[in-house]
């Protein structure tokens, strides 16, 4: 999710430093769709950066989390919102619970669609303290839910689904892999959106990075992974937030490969549905820019509409 604007980055682990200012530019309004009784904005900021998680090398993953303080964090919401996103999608560890508080304290505001953290001792609880942080929506960590569907547990995850129910919220389930949502669709699970990852990363187990504390270098994004989860998406009617459009920084290497990315996500995404992007903004100012390419994206697709 990671947009690293590097030639050469691959080798080195590590963007390269970019003289872009950050600056807020005024720009047309990024527009809407429903979610829930609220609206949101068809591009959404992801929070893997913000807790040291780039699914790239362990370097750049240090960097990330040594970048982002609590006070770069304040900052980066900030401007989120001067840029016109008005979403954010997090993991609810008590992290971001901090970094939100300190948010409000400034008088900032964002929506919130957060996943449950499954490192915790007690899920149920964590859905619950999260829900009192008044999220728009709360969904089942995908990273969990795969692993329970290559173990053929997959209904285990229903349980958490009513208890985010309980709380009053949107539910979601978060996956990689495009038969879990065929699965639920086939079988009428009370779910009101899907976190869908262009890449199936859980082919086989695996712990994230930010639970195990290690970097997993198995992880692979062939190019038919985008096709097969993009068809999945459009043959439901729920809502679908599209995360990893961008090959966690590995359609990157130039702003045409960003733009043709965000092209192709839009393009084969449902009308109803958002892209979630995470950003790390050290180097390059990227919270305007992908603003910029989510925006010629839906252009793009509006005149081939009307073609």
């Amino acid at each position: 999710m990671v947009d690293m604007l590097a030639a050469g980055a691959r080798a080195r682990g590590r963007p390269a430093k970019f003289s872009y200012r950050k600056e807020s530019v005024r720009m047309p309004q990024l527009p809407k769709v429903p979610f829930g009784d609220t609206y949101i904005t068809r591009l959404i900021s992801g929070g893997n950066p913000l807790v040291g998680n780039s699914h790239f090398t362990p370097e750049l993953s240090r960097e990330m989390a040594e970048y982002f303080s609590a006070e770069e964090v304040v900052k980066y919401f900030h401007r989120l919102v001067e840029n016109g996103i008005d979403t954010l999608q997090a993991r609810g560890d008590y992290r971001v619970l901090q970094w939100l508080e300190l948010f409000k304290r400034e008088g900032g505001k964002l929506q919130w669609i957060v996943q449950t953290v499954s490192e915790m001792h007690d899920v149920f609880e964590n859905i619950r303290v999260l829900a009192a942080t008044r999220p728009i929506g709360i969904y089942h960590h995908g990273s969990q839910t795969d692993k329970w569907w290559i173990e053929g547990t997959i209904d285990k995850v229903k349980d958490y689904l009513k208890c985010i129910r309980d709380q009053g919220v949107q539910v979601g389930l978060g996956t990689h892999t495009p038969e879990v949502i065929e699965y639920a669709e086939e079988h009428d699970w009370d779910v009101d959106f899907y976190m869908a990852c262009f890449y199936n990363l859980n082919r086989k187990p695996r712990e994230s990075a930010v639970i195990s504390g290690r970097h997993d270098d198995t992880e692979v994004y062939p190019d038919e992974d985008p096709v097969r989860m993009s068809e999945v998406i459009r043959a439901t009617e729920k809502t679908c937030l599209a995360f990893k459009v961008l090959a966690a920084g590995r359609r990157c290497q130039t702003q045409e490969d960003v733009r043709a990315a965000f092209t192709f996500a839009f393009a084969n995404i449902k009308p109803k549905d958002a892209v979630v992007v995470g950003m790390f903004d050290k180097h390059a100012d990227q919270i305007p820019l992908n603003v910029a390419h989510a925006l010629a994206a839906l252009r793009a697709q509006e005149a081939a509409a009307s073609t």
